[in-house]
């Protein structure tokens, strides 16, 4: 007997008309999107959820206005909102997100719009059904719908903290690889450049101390050649040479 009293219950629950949006977009860097939603009544319940689920700081601008330019909400730099207000006026509501305040950045955001007309449809009379027993089931009915919205919104929550958190993880690692790049590069580059100066060290010495041990006489100077103390040098002067080239010597030069 209590069959068709929760089915039509039930039918209570989900009579009510709901028009709802659910979206991600992607912002781009300094742009506005605006979304548009109409209400027909007034006194309906208007949703509005968004979470920014990657880019930057995770966090965006918005904006809600209503019929005639009047703003409902208003934030900025907020990672998330879930508001839920009543249509005071029957007419388009625009719903903007602003990222203008990131440079490089994109921001991708999940939102939804829903329209709610929370009218509740009366239950049939049946024949010895109970008022009373009817009403309380009703308002079980509705508080169970409450507390699935609940944790439809709960769901949205963690959700949106596990793509930041992954989010974060990834952006960790690329930074990491990155960072060990560049070392890596420097460090190949700074032993490059050591060896480079090293062999330029030598070969300057080698240039500075290089002679010509040909024995031909340049201009007057005399190569000699030293074995007993590993030295080879020129000599200018009269005295070096004859000291130099022995007694041998001296009287050819003489």
């Amino acid at each position: 007997m209590q069959l068709p009293v929760i089915a039509y219950g039930l039918l209570a629950c989900f009579v009510a008309q709901v028009s709802a949006t659910a979206l991600t977009y992607k912002l781009t860097p300094n742009e506005q999107a605006c979304f548009f939603t109409a209400t027909k009544n007034k006194g309906e319940k208007i949703a509005f959820y968004f979470a920014v689920q990657a880019g930057g700081s995770f966090d965006v601008d918005y904006e809600v206005t209503g019929p005639g330019g009047k703003i409902m909400l208003q934030g900025e730099k907020e990672r998330q909102g879930d508001f839920v207000f009543t249509a005071q006026d029957v007419g388009e509501y625009k719903f903007c997100f602003n990222n203008e305040m990131s440079t490089f950045a994109d921001k991708t955001v999940d939102f939804e719009i829903a329209v709610e007309n929370e009218a509740r449809v009366d239950l049939p009379a049946k024949q010895g059904s109970d008022p009373l027993l009817t009403t309380a089931l009703e308002e079980s009915l509705f508080k169970l719908s409450g507390q699935l919205s609940t944790i439809t919104r709960n769901q949205k929550y963690f959700r949106t903290r596990e793509n930041r958190n992954f989010s974060t993880v990834r952006s960790t690692e690329s930074r990491i690889f990155n960072f060990s790049l560049i070392q890596c590069v420097l460090v190949m580059c700074m032993g490059a450049l050591q060896v480079f100066i090293v062999r330029f060290f030598f070969q300057v010495s080698i240039r500075t101390g290089r002679y010509d041990l040909s024995g031909t006489d340049t201009g007057g100077l005399i190569e000699h050649d030293d074995d007993r103390f590993g030295l080879t040098g020129r000599c200018s002067t009269e005295s070096c040479r004859r000291s130099t080239l022995g007694p041998r010597h001296q009287q050819t030069i003489g």
